[in-house]
């Protein structure tokens, strides 16, 4: 069948729709994430946690099954029906999350947390590659972008609900609430969103036999622009998620804050804030490389070198609000990279090998931002606590995130030097 015929995105209003249900969807894949992050002081006390394994149960071990799920789930989707994968996966994680509520020691909710983790590996990959064939290239890191800011509303959404629920109704009852209203999400995913013909956008037939994933692999590794750009990804990611982890902890801890006042203040900050800078930063990237494609990488290594300044006085400043005030800047800029990368790893290989780019891209940034950067705090803290006390986690995160950003914005610097000739060959 060519691109043409049986198109249920004849319209453009269809293919916002799908851009927007899709968005919501990505929304509560970090709600479930970030609720934790609220949580997990409450979850500390009532369980008796350490540092280092609250570290493992929003860093590592979540991101271990999740990056690992991912590929197998991507390879799928390159060759089936991808609509149907998000909305199984979306009921699998909402399901796990509203159990998470329910466990009675450290094991248990850390296999919770692993079920979620397997879930939200069938959400991203397969809507990437969705929004890839709906949207042509020269608007597809904007509407990447915009599916991005599920990250940061997510993120509003997690924060303030989690604050609020566990201020006053302790945080079981939290993972709950949140878990069961993205099982309704699913059949709604399912029931609306029509599968696009691949090749759509491009108005080019595809053909059906699938890529061996070792050639997707191969393709990517071969091109600069990607080893680069997935590097820079990663150490913003390490950032990223350290930040969203433990920021909630350490103004519990240095400042004295609660969580109600503290949700509220992380919502507007990483939710609103981040929404606007990773729209935005997709948005602007696209209009400028019309005249020169190098500005996607450009634009991306901007927003880390323009953070630092800001992020280290975050960890020293005296004062809860100062420090608050201070975060807005990064809280503008640290997802930006996501629609720039994700739009120019699609851009590199051909149209069956987007879902499974996405999710090679993903385990590489995954792995090392999402596993390793929560621990890698959580274990420094815990070192330096019998020194430092409450305030160990204060410089664990001095100490690693503005490294991490500089060298961020170091790698997507070097990947721009090779983006146009990579986009240049780049196969059908």
């Amino acid at each position: 069948m060519s691109p043409a015929e049986d198109n249920a995105y004849a319209s453009r209003r269809a293919a916002y729709y799908t851009l927007g249900l899709l968005t919501v969807v990505y929304s509560f894949n970090f709600i479930d994430r970030q609720l934790l992050a609220i949580l997990q002081e409450a979850i500390k006390a009532d369980l008796d946690l350490s540092d280092t394994q609250l570290g493992l149960l929003t860093g590592f071990a979540f991101a271990v099954f999740y990056v690992t799920a991912g590929i197998p789930i991507a390879r799928w989707a390159d060759r089936s029906n991808r609509r149907n994968i998000v909305a199984l996966s979306l009921f699998i994680w909402s399901f796990m999350t509203a159990i998470s509520g329910l466990v009675q020691n450290y094991l248990q909710l850390l296999l919770a947390r692993i079920g979620v983790g397997v879930g939200e590996a069938g959400g991203s990959p397969p809507s990437h590659s969705i929004i890839s064939d709906i949207f042509p290239a020269e608007s597809r890191a904007g509407a990447i972008g915009f599916y991005s800011t599920g990250i940061n509303i997510g993120i509003l959404f997690g924060f303030l609900a989690g604050g609020w629920l566990n201020e006053f109704f302790g945080w079981r009852v939290a993972f709950m609430v949140v878990g069961v209203p993205g099982i309704l999400l699913a059949i709604l995913v399912r029931a609306t969103i029509a599968e696009p013909v691949r090749g759509m956008a491009e108005n080019r037939q595809v053909s059906d036999a699938s890529v061996p994933f070792k050639s997707v692999l191969s393709l990517l590794w071969s091109r600069r622009s990607f080893r680069f750009m997935a590097a820079g990804a990663a150490f913003n990611a390490f950032a990223g998620y350290s930040t969203a982890n433990w920021t909630a902890s350490f103004m519990i801890r240095s400042h004295g804050m609660t969580t109600g006042e503290l949700g509220t203040w992380l919502a507007m900050i990483m939710g609103v804030c981040g929404a606007i800078g990773v729209f935005s930063g997709g948005f602007i990237a696209d209009r400028l490389a019309v005249r020169d494609k190098r500005w996607y990488m450009w634009v991306t290594a901007f927003t880390c070198f323009v953070s630092v300044p800001f992020v280290i006085p975050v960890y020293l400043a005296d004062s809860a609000y100062t420090a608050l005030a201070l975060s807005i800047v990064p809280g503008l800029m640290f997802n930006v990279y996501v629609g720039n990368t994700i739009a120019s790893t699609h851009a590199l290989v051909g149209l069956r090998m987007r879902a499974t780019a996405s999710a090679i891209l993903f385990f590489i940034l995954n792995i090392f931002g999402l596993g390793a950067g929560p621990w890698s705090v959580g274990l420094l803290s815990d070192y330096l606590e019998p020194s430092l006390g409450v305030e160990s986690l204060r410089y664990a995160m001095l100490y690693l995130i503005p490294v991490s950003l500089s060298l961020s914005g170091l790698c997507f610097f070097f990947a721009a030097r090779h983006l146009r000739q990579d986009f240049a060959d780049a196969p059908d």
